[in-house]
């Protein structure tokens, strides 16, 4: 009978890349993909720390795997329950106490190990939360067909320890693949199809990874290399850190016609007191002066970033800086959140915690003026022509859906077979999370 394998993954980018390459592993064990945890013989769960709420939610749904997995087993049938990523990373032991039915807890550096995992499992309950010496991009298999676009790892860990952040804890120190390897992956996803390459980091902008002579290789670099692949239409980069944005890297967004107009830079606040606090190590006007840089080199360029509201001490003027700030710089779309207590992290100890209803109350502005910011440049863009591409099946019958360089969802009618292709579209209208389009012609691929 042919085995499944479930796997959901929770949080950033680098999750979704992980959570992609575990069912490569999986499948390369005879393990088919399955949509529904309902009829899978393995579960996993790809876990995300960065905030209470994602990690409870976890919890939660493992309390509802362990009720399938107990009428699964009724019917003969055995289920393994994965759990991986940060959470795992972070909290193995509390996994096990809390809920007995899973089979395996697995950090994100030994994912390559899962066979062998699994395969313990069936005599005792595994946990590997380990750093292992190898390096697990050695040891994956060849990617499945990805689709049009795609993620591509590049750089794991961090070393900034913000105050407030579990991430050096759970993936560790900053590591950076070959440049061979990372081409290596690039190459192959060309091969595939894929015309969209994203390279994905913790602190991606600090990569300096090895070049054939030995020789660090920065970021900008590594983008020029990419770029030079037949088949790779565009490249884009995340997550930055605005200390780790060197001149180079500013001159690649004027030079290399394949690298989007977009940059995702978290800025956190923008008051310097709570920066400071953070343990950032920029003030505002520092990220103001990164960002007028980067305009001057691409003028087009379209930003986004991160906010947390109610970091502990946050009073109102602080609140009040990071209000200017987005004002004064404007953002195509941006994450906010309520600052969220991890264990072990410099801010969890903070004797001066902002209360619930004031951070519910700072989020709400700050919510209201970000999405009065991407409205209105969701509408700049109506009447206009954008080279789109179209990456699936839209909504409806008859339409596909794409991405514009400045990464905003476009759908439209077209044929499917447009899917894979860089095509012009006329933007009619606006909603609320996508645009709407027409199409004008199959533009030239980049």
């Amino acid at each position: 009978m042919l085995k499944k394998a479930f796997v959901k993954s929770y949080g950033c980018q680098m999750n979704a890349y992980d959570a992609a390459r575990m069912a490569d592993v999986l499948g390369a064990e005879g393990y088919a993909a399955t949509d529904s945890p309902e009829d899978a013989d393995i579960v996993v769960l790809n876990t995300c720390h960065i905030r209470e709420k994602a990690a409870e939610k976890v919890y939660s749904e493992l309390g509802r795997l362990r009720v399938l997995k107990g009428a699964r087993q009724a019917q003969g049938l055995d289920t393994r329950i994965v759990v991986a990523g940060c959470v795992a990373q972070a909290e193995g032991a509390e996994i096990q106490a809390r809920q007995p039915a899973v089979d395996v807890v697995v950090g994100p550096q030994s994912y390559h190990r899962l066979p062998d995992l699994l395969a313990r499992s069936r005599e005792r309950r595994v946990v590997d939360t380990e750093f292992p010496v190898e390096d697990k991009f050695d040891h994956l298999p060849r990617r499945r067909t990805p689709g049009s676009a795609a993620f591509l790892t590049v750089q794991e860990g961090c070393d900034k320890f913000c105050a407030f952040c579990v991430v050096p804890y759970t993936r560790g120190a900053e590591v950076s693949r070959p440049v061979a390897a990372v081409l290596a992956e690039a190459q192959a996803l060309a091969d595939a199809g894929v015309r969209e390459i994203t390279l994905i980091g913790q602190n991606v902008n600090a990569y300096h990874g090895a070049g054939d002579d030995g020789a660090p290789v920065g970021l900008a670099e590594l983008v020029r290399l990419v770029a030079r692949i037949p088949g790779i239409a565009r490249i884009r980069y995340t997550t930055s850190h605005p200390n780790d944005f060197d001149d180079a890297l500013i001159r690649a967004h004027a030079e290399i016609p394949a690298l989007m107009p977009y940059l995702h830079l978290p800025v956190q606040s923008g008051s310097d007191r709570i920066l400071g606090a953070m343990n950032r190590k920029h003030t505002g006007d520092q990220y103001r002066r990164l960002i007028e840089r980067v305009r001057r080199a691409r003028p087009d360029i379209a930003l986004s970033s991160d906010f947390i509201v109610g970091f502990p001490g946050e009073t109102d003027a602080d609140f009040a800086d990071t209000l200017r700030l987005v004002r004064e710089i404007g953002f195509q779309s941006a994450f906010s959140f309520k600052y969220s207590p991890r264990p072990g992290t410099p801010a969890a100890d903070r004797a001066d915690p902002v209360p619930e209803t004031v951070m519910a109350a700072r989020l709400a502005e700050l919510q209201a003026l970000l999405d009065s910011q991407r409205y209105a440049y969701q509408r700049a863009a109506e009447g206009r022509v954008f080279d789109v591409l179209v990456e699936k099946p839209g909504r409806h019958p008859g339409q596909v859906a794409g991405k514009t360089p400045h990464l905003l969802a476009v759908q439209f009618d077209a044929a499917p077979h447009h899917i894979g292709s860089v095509v012009s579209v006329r933007i009619q209208r606006a909603g609320t999370n996508s645009l709407f389009g027409q199409l004008v012609s199959e533009a030239a691929a980049a």
